[in-house]
């Protein structure tokens, strides 16, 4: 019972203070990065129409295993099982969700009308904490370089550590 609670309010402080959490839904091969509010022990992502964030994958009464990520350090602090649920456009549940959305989206080409255009073009989900924490992996879970052509052209000229490191005479 006590190790719950303290699973609960890792995902809540962790979340809250992170500006963006990675989500990867059923079907999806990578994780994706949203930016969300947290609100009422669920964080909660619009988008999903144009000019908005993608939704893919995150299908209402789904799941989706969402990290969270140290905002200094980008460090991986804790993952969870989320159950999905999409909030319909027009209830309580999404004014209070859209309203504290609208402050934390960026670059806004609309401004006051973007709450009219989520209701009528995107998606509101909740992703609510379901289950127990993800064990942390075996591995580092580092992305491996992607292959490239490039290579230097020419091998460093001989002289160029004399040149470099040479010491100034007086």
């Amino acid at each position: 019972m006590t190790q719950t609670l303290l699973d609960q309010a890792l995902v809540e402080e962790a979340t809250k203070k992170s500006g963006l959490i990675w989500v990867r839904g059923t079907g999806v091969a990578a994780e994706r990065a949203l930016w969300h509010a947290w609100l009422d022990g669920a964080a909660y992502v619009v988008g999903g129409g144009p000019g908005e964030q993608p939704l893919d994958g995150l299908p209402d009464g789904g799941t989706a295993t969402v990290t969270v990520r140290s905002k200094d350090k980008g460090g991986r602090l804790v993952a969870w099982t989320a159950a999905v649920s999409e909030i319909p456009a027009g209830s309580e549940a999404w004014d209070t969700a859209v309203a504290e959305l609208k402050g934390k989206r960026l670059n806004a080409h609309d401004g006051e009308a973007m709450p009219a255009r989520w209701a009528a073009e995107c998606r509101l989900l909740r992703l609510a904490p379901a289950g127990a924490l993800e064990a942390a992996p075996e591995s580092s879970l580092a992305a491996s370089p992607v292959p490239t052509p490039a290579t230097t052209r020419h091998p460093v000229p001989a002289a160029l550590p004399r040149l470099l490191f040479r010491r100034k005479r007086r």
